[in-house]
């Protein structure tokens, strides 16, 4: 996993085409039993709550940290009474936030079969965010339809679980709705490949293996994320000391141009002594199969023409 992906600046976006590369892979596979049906959550968000989760919001915050400057009245057309100080402020204003997530349905019932979801800052960073995802995830892990949350966000607090805490920087929540309380968590570090998880369908129903790195990897080089990465910079959030410096070697491997292959010369030719039987050269063997058709072809034109 990269994490310059969690950047702010790049992880709406992300988010986004990650769930859409997704439903292109699912859909194909799962029809026409089941069909892919994206849908969508909305938040409501003002500039402290984009603060708060390290998000810039760029439309509502300008000039940040420029305090309000006072601006006297001299006539009531300013605002307010002569000698009256009027102030130029902002309110707070909420701004929807709208996040996607996949519900996969049978066909035939359109009954709701397994809900996937990727979290994001907005519900795994923000309190009421994370507050409201918590209740409704609830309701999923109360009901029928199975679940599948996929958490690519090494900042904030893992999602909880009964039990021990498992420590790890990315991981994949697999219940299964016929199974609770019992689930597969798939917990996997910086340096790890993405896991494969089977996506579960209907009970006695073949499930479908989904390799998502693979499918990450896919969209990683269809969108150009290598060129629009600026790697000269930490991560953020910051990476552990041992991580920044495996990062650090991999990205200096990266910028090293490839070694220019040497060029050998040639042994020079033996001398061919008399009566010393010439050594054929070796050929690969489709070029040795096409000579002998050859030879082959010749030799039954000259019996023909005899």
């Amino acid at each position: 996993m990269d994490p310059y992906l969690e950047d702010p600046s790049l992880w709406p976006g992300f988010h986004d085409r990650v769930l859409g590369a997704l439903d292109d892979w699912l859909s194909p596979r799962l029809l026409p039993r089941y069909y892919v049906e994206p849908a969508q959550r909305v938040y409501v968000f003002t500039h402290e709550d984009y603060t708060l989760m390290g998000v810039p919001d760029i439309a509502v915050i300008v000039n940040p940290g420029q305090p309000s400057r006072p601006r006297t009245s001299s006539s009531p057309a300013g605002g307010g009474r002569k000698g009256e100080a009027v102030l130029e402020v902002e309110v707070p204003v909420g701004h929807e936030v709208r996040e996607t997530y996949l519900e996969i349905h049978e066909s035939t019932t359109k009954q709701i079969v397994t809900l996937l979801e990727l979290l994001s800052p907005a519900n795994k960073l923000h309190p009421l965010g994370r507050a409201d995802y918590l209740r409704k995830r609830q309701e999923v892990l109360a009901s029928r339809p199975s679940l599948v949350e996929v958490d690519l966000l090494r900042s904030g607090r893992p999602m909880p679980l009964l039990g021990r805490p498992v420590q790890s920087d990315y991981r994949i929540l697999v219940s299964r709705g016929a199974e609770r309380p019992r689930a597969q968590l798939h917990a996997f570090g910086l340096r790890d490949p993405i896991p494969v998880f089977r996506l579960p369908l209907l009970p006695g129903q073949a499930e479908l293996e989904v390799a998502l790195g693979g499918i990450l990897h896919g969209l990683y080089e269809r969108l150009g994320y290598d060129v629009r990465i600026d790697c000269s910079r930490p991560p953020v959030p910051p990476l552990a000391a041992r991580d920044a410096e495996w990062a650090r070697r991999l990205i200096r491997a990266a910028r090293r141009p490839p070694p220019v292959p040497s060029k050998r010369l040639s042994p020079p030719a033996k001398s061919k002594r008399p009566g010393q039987p010439v050594k054929s050269k070796r050929v690969g063997p489709s070029v040795a199969s096409k000579r002998l058709a050859s030879r082959t072809g010749r030799r039954k034109s000259r019996r023909a023409s005899v």
